[in-house]
């Protein structure tokens, strides 16, 4: 009898063995933000762990610049893992209509995340929503407040405004206006164009105007952003034309520039390297705004595998995700890299609450060029990128430059066709 009893406990603990590594499930994040390799092992994956002990995650980045190929010969091969972290726009929907990406309609948290929030992971007609979306990038300016104490100078909260201040800074001879070059030429759309483009267009009505056709970048706000940006022009520092995104950096960074038309992403870089104290401000307004936007650009995301053997699991992290303590987590954890869900949090860095509060003071937008506008030719982003760095290098007028961008749009793009 001893013997059975004994035989039969033995057999339970075989059992439960087996049935605790059945529960237990492993899944693997796919990403190109091999950066953020220390954050996930260190704090989100042991956070989300905490609560759920029988699934355990990995964080395997790829280069950033090898991310889009390895991930695609993964997908095709099978071998993809559970959790695919997804890039804005286009790469991501290719992926959904390929069938690598499932849908994620009826994830509960879904309701978390706003229509803007979701636009970089949505099917055109909006019937399929695809990865939950993690974080934005804000845009406005950072400035030097040793500089401004220095000159007594105050934030500039309307266009005229703004241009007094850098006229003073210039005035002052002692520093350059703004740390901004035009080598690279993304910067003079990103940083430019499209950071102070919004307080013109409207924010998503212009933006969805282009979309639609009713709006035209040669006329309107479009247009007057253009025309705003054009007045940057004398403000810049002294051969900027050659200046590349580092060396603006750098410009900022040693204390010889007073603003730096900046991304949100741009705190953490500068917080580890700058001596002096540093603030920020939003994108002045024109004269008579009632409404303030701001270009609050969706950056990631994360989708699950269509093919993965662990779905269920999959889910449950996804669904994590849509909650506070991720939002949080992820936020604190990458300064100016802010949530794009609906929860209230705290923001320990200073400089990125300040961003982050905008969302409070002004309505968000995102990038013209992001969404439909850049899959045909000329791509319209780097259309914007060319025309803005032309229109500070003083080769084109805002009306050249804004006809130069709706000529290339509407020789493919056809609600834009005959503009």
């Amino acid at each position: 009898m001893k013997k059975v009893v004994l035989m039969m406990a033995l057999l339970a603990v075989l059992l439960t063995g087996i049935v605790g590594a059945q529960d237990s499930v492993t899944l693997t994040i796919e990403s190109w933000r091999n950066d953020d390799l220390t954050i996930w092992q260190d704090v989100i994956i042991p956070a989300f762990e905490a609560q759920y002990p029988n699934i355990q995650v990995e964080f395997v980045p790829t280069a950033p610049t090898e991310y889009n190929a390895a991930l695609n010969a993964k997908l095709e091969a099978g071998t993809a893992g559970d959790l695919i972290t997804c890039r804005p726009f286009d790469l991501s929907l290719e992926l959904f209509d390929n069938g690598h990406l499932a849908s994620l309609n009826d994830l509960a948290g879904m309701e978390n995340f706003s229509d803007v929030a979701k636009s970089a992971w949505i099917t055109d007609d909006g019937s399929d929503v695809f990865c939950v979306p993690m974080a934005s990038v804000i845009h406005g300016f950072l400035y030097n407040a040793d500089i401004f104490a220095e000159l007594g100078l105050e934030e500039p909260a309307t266009e005229e405004e703004f241009l007094a201040l850098l006229q003073a800074i210039k005035d002052g001879g002692m520093y350059a206006p703004l740390a901004m070059g035009t080598k690279d030429q993304w910067e003079s759309a990103t940083m430019g164009y499209q950071n102070i483009g919004p307080n013109y267009w409207g924010g998503e009505e212009g933006r969805l105007g282009l979309i639609s056709g009713e709006a035209k970048y040669n006329e309107g706000g479009f247009l007057a952003a253009f025309e705003a940006l054009a007045k940057w022009q004398p403000f810049m520092s002294d051969g900027y034309q050659a200046l590349s995104y580092p060396d603006a950096q750098n410009l900022f960074i040693l204390g010889q520039a007073a603003v730096y038309p900046a991304g949100s992403w741009d705190i953490g870089v500068f917080r580890s390297q700058v001596d002096f104290e540093m603030g920020a401000f939003k994108p002045p307004a024109p004269a008579g705004a009632e409404t303030c936007y701001i270009s609050d650009h969706t950056d990631i995301a994360m989708g699950m595998n269509a093919g993965s053997a662990n779905s269920e699991a999959a889910m449950i992290f996804l669904e994590w995700m849509t909650t506070q303590e991720f939002a949080e987590l992820y936020s604190n954890q990458l300064p100016g890299f802010f949530t794009l869900s609906n929860h209230e949090i705290t923001i320990e860095d200073a400089l990125a609450a300040e961003f982050l509060s905008w969302r409070g003071e002004c309505e968000s937008t995102i990038r013209s060029a992001y969404q439909i506008l850049s899959r045909g030719e000329p791509n319209n982003e780097l259309e914007l990128w060319n025309a803005s760095a032309r229109l500070l290098n003083g080769e084109l007028t805002a009306q050249e430059a804004a006809d130069q961008i709706q000529t290339g749009l509407a020789t493919w793009y056809e609600p834009q066709m005959g503009g």
